[in-house]
């Protein structure tokens, strides 16, 4: 389901972006997922647990944002250059690089498969971008 919800975002969002610019429609994006997210922690009643969350994983948290703003601007903004169905899959490129960042920093441990698994995912996000329609 998030995959399906993923592509459809990735659609909307480009249908959006023709005549806006790709920072308004994030900043727009940005809104609404703020309020939905913290409705549906309010309405599980998790609000106080806010106050448990510890020092260092403020620090993560807040990073992991940062980092998710910085990577939202820029995939609408490649949203806002290029067709989706090419841009999309070179940004699920994140896909390898969790497994890559999982093993080095996480200590995760991966078999054949899931190497094997990342390159096809590679190589199929780089076949599609380059090789997937004429050039413009």
């Amino acid at each position: 389901m998030a995959a399906i919800s993923s592509a459809v975002v990735v659609t909307l969002s480009k249908a959006a972006i023709k005549n806006v610019d790709s920072n308004l429609v994030f900043a727009v994006q940005s809104v609404l997922i703020l309020v939905v997210s913290w409705s549906v922690v309010a309405w599980q009643g998790k609000l106080p647990d806010v106050m448990q969350i510890e020092r260092k994983m403020w620090l993560f948290l807040v990073l992991a944002g940062v980092i998710t703003c910085v990577s939202s601007l820029l995939s609408f903004y490649a949203l806002k250059l290029g067709n989706a169905s090419r841009v999309s899959p070179l940004e699920r490129l994140s896909l390898v690089f969790a497994i890559i960042f999982a093993v080095i920093f996480l200590k995760e441990q991966v078999n054949w498969q899931i190497i094997l698994g990342g390159v096809l995912m590679a190589v199929g996000a780089i076949i599609i971008a380059v090789f997937g329609y004429p050039s413009e």
